[in-house]
């Protein structure tokens, strides 16, 4: 099956380095598809009993630049693949604003890395693969 709007979701992994090769390498199955690059970074959130206490504003600095940084790193990807795209950075909750990314713009199958560079690993699947995988109306591809 071929497809034309295409999304990837790209975290800097080693996984999802993968992902971006099976998202390219679908995308010039077919003259004319696009390629929509996403990454999604979310701020420290630190919890003590029922209260959200103050992350320090270099942290959030810290995370926001390395953000930057590996959005960066997929628009160079991207550049060099030679493949029609786009590549955009949003905040947010991974798998929620993966899955209203690829609604919002009506992409026909979703590429993602199995792990990506969270701390916490499940058994089989990261857990931003496995709610997109469990939550997508469209095929995911996920990429070991």
């Amino acid at each position: 099956m071929l497809y034309s709007n295409i999304l990837l979701a790209y975290d800097g992994s080693k996984a999802s380095t993968k992902a971006f090769q099976h998202a390219v390498a679908l995308a010039k199955l077919s003259p004319g598809t696009k390629l929509h690059v996403v990454h999604v970074y979310a701020f420290p959130r630190l919890y003590i009993g029922e209260a959200l206490a103050p992350i320090p504003a270099s942290v959030n600095k810290e995370v926001y630049d390395v953000a930057v940084e590996t959005s960066e790193k997929a628009a160079q990807l991207l550049k060099e693949s030679g493949v029609e795209g786009t590549v955009e950075l949003i905040q947010g909750g991974a798998a929620e604003t993966i899955l209203d990314y690829a609604k919002t713009h009506s992409c026909d199958v979703i590429v993602i890395g199995s792990r990506g560079l969270g701390g916490i690993r499940e058994f089989v699947l990261g857990s931003v693969s496995h709610n997109v995988v469990q939550h997508s109306v469209v095929p995911v591809l996920v990429i070991k």
